[in-house]
């Protein structure tokens, strides 16, 4: 009676239906390790701890922030697109704080379609993308990812008619859920195709800085053009282990982070002033902190990947994001393989149709526990009868 269509026809949120899974598993006393959901285990560096306790010690801080965020934070944005991607960004007006991405990109599509509109959506994706369009009223149109193809978007697959008709379309990479890694000429087509059908471009940088054996991503805002239909959305949670501090960042065309903005300005004040300068802090770092949780991650990647495979469990080794895309065996679905996983072992991963229908197949396995606990994971899984 109370509740909007638009809920009512959301559908499940599969990673909210496993952690109650394992809510009631844990409270039949199994140790459950949870590879499913993305969130970094690893501490947040000391020095944003103490530039958070010191910039928190100021009542100017505690007032509200300007509604696109401090400049302080869209300067030190700016600058890192200039060391990072050597890309000028002008903070006033290419740079807009987030409270997170998540909440950007439910945001950007109440501020740049309408009902009705058509967007491409890569399937699989992160979940977000299409619930989103949901809420915002539009279609999902699927472009294709296909692991034979390397999961870079297949545009030859998408209906003439439906990209003339789309208004917006979205890109991942490093890829969540395929862990697939582009160059910059992937990037290059996609802007081109924009061009063409006149189709805005929302790039989810969200895993730019978590890569190995010295690959680079790119920022899509380096091809020539780009900023003419492209906006970036970035995250410190992935590289900084700030998940819960929930700041992030758009970059990119101006008519878009306007629109942005203008819709935030009716919903939100920004982010927590001390947040945003301890954003800041981390931004404008050597990168050290960065660089040995990738090392972390490098060590737990190698040493599941090979395991995995071993026990036949395929899975190719990713240089970007902390994941594990993983084969089910023969026989099974994603959900059943999931379940079995979790019912028989303590095992909790995500189903690949959590991510769209071609994540039929596959599971995504989270690199977010110690090395002792993927041991432990490793153990559990010999055991196991896959049938």
């Amino acid at each position: 009676m109370f509740v909007s269509d638009k809920v009512k026809n959301l559908p499940a949120y599969v990673f909210s239906e496993f952690q109650q899974k394992k809510k009631e598993l844990e409270a039949k006393g199994v140790n459950v390790i949870d590879l499913g959901i993305g969130a970094p285990d690893l501490p947040t560096p000391d020095f944003l701890y103490r530039k958070l306790m010191e910039e928190a010690k100021y009542p100017h801080n505690h007032k509200y922030s300007t509604y696109s965020g401090s400049l302080e934070f869209r300067e030190a944005v700016a600058n890192f697109y200039q060391r990072q991607y050597n890309v000028s960004l002008e903070p006033e007006k290419e740079v807009l704080t987030l409270i997170g991405t998540k909440e950007g990109i439910a945001n950007l599509l109440q501020a740049v379609i309408n009902p009705g509109d058509k967007v491409l959506v890569p399937d699989p994706g992160y979940p977000v993308y299409r619930t989103g369009v949901h809420l915002a009223g539009g279609e999902s149109i699927s472009f294709p990812l296909d692991e034979k193809n390397g999961y870079v978007p297949m545009f030859e697959k998408v209906k003439i008619a439906d990209a003339k008709q789309a208004k917006l379309m979205f890109l991942n990479y490093p890829s969540n859920p395929t862990t697939a890694t582009i160059e910059l000429n992937t990037f290059g087509k996609a802007v081109s195709y924009a061009k063409k059908y006149s189709i805005a471009v929302a790039s989810d940088l969200a895993y730019d800085l978590v890569t190995f054996d010295g690959y680079h991503a790119p920022s899509v805002l380096e091809v020539p053009g780009a900023k003419d239909y492209a906006v970036e959305f970035g995250s410190l949670s992935k590289s900084f282990n700030m998940a819960g501090w929930r700041i992030g960042y758009v970059v990119g065309n101006q008519e878009i982070i306007r629109a942005l903005a203008t819709l935030k300005s009716n919903i939100d004040t920004s982010q927590f002033l001390a947040i945003q300068k301890a954003a800041a802090a981390a931004l404008q770092s050597d990168l050290s902190t960065v660089a040995e949780n990738n090392r972390i991650y490098q060590k737990r990647l190698e040493k599941l990947h090979a395991a995995l495979n071993q026990i036949g469990i395929a899975t190719d080794k990713p240089k970007g994001t902390f994941f594990l895309w993983a084969k089910v065996p023969d026989g099974f679905t994603s959900m059943e393989f999931a379940n079995q996983l979790l019912q028989e072992a303590g095992i909790m991963v995500t189903p690949g149709t959590a991510f769209g229908q071609r994540g039929e197949g596959y599971i995504r396995i989270a690199l977010t526990v110690t090395v002792e606990r993927l041991e432990e994971v490793i153990r559990r899984l010999k055991l196991m009868k896959f049938e």
